[in-house]
């Protein structure tokens, strides 16, 4: 009976203690569009997105973020660990109060939408009109096709020029 309690006991103590490590770490995966950029964390060069990030700072930590992607204008953000509740924080810190630091964590994921460099408002793809009649429509459909797929040019910047071309016998 004795060895049985002792089992018991034992048993609790890992639990209680799993359910006190596991919430101290917080993740949450940084993303960006265009993906590939560089993510650097309190200065220091950590990955590229989609990156996923994990520590076990306390809560209101704040940790600063630069993405930088060659064409498009750095952007320097942050996010802290008080975005949610962490209940198993809470359930570890009705056993320990420690916990208690790391009641709160980040939010699932973190996107960012970066900007293009200025310069790049105007036309993707220069041409002019001796090369419009050597290409067909369909042509440079296919060279901004494969722009947007290499994540050279946005979506918005695909559809603007794709209207250009698509109304050029209309005019």
């Amino acid at each position: 009976m004795k060895k049985q309690t002792m089992m018991t006991k034992t048993i609790l103590l890992l639990l209680a203690g799993s359910v006190l490590l596991t919430s101290c770490a917080s993740t949450t995966m940084i993303q960006s569009n265009p993906s590939g950029a560089q993510v650097y964390l309190n200065g220091e060069p950590a990955g590229t997105t989609p990156y996923t990030h994990r520590d076990t700072k306390i809560v209101g930590s704040t940790t600063t973020v630069k993405l930088e992607k060659e064409g498009y204008d750095p952007l320097n953000t942050s996010f802290s660990r008080d975005e949610e509740v962490d209940v198993g924080a809470i359930i570890g810190g009705i056993f320990v109060l420690v916990p208690f630091l790391w009641t709160m964590k980040y939010k699932p994921t973190h996107t960012y939408e970066l900007t293009p460099s200025s310069g790049s408002e105007q036309s993707i793809i220069k041409t002019t009109p001796q090369q419009n009649q050597t290409k067909s429509k369909f042509d440079r459909l296919r060279e901004l096709k494969h722009l947007l797929d290499e994540k050279v040019i946005t979506q918005q910047e695909y559809a603007k020029e794709k209207k250009k071309i698509l109304e050029e016998d209309e005019k």
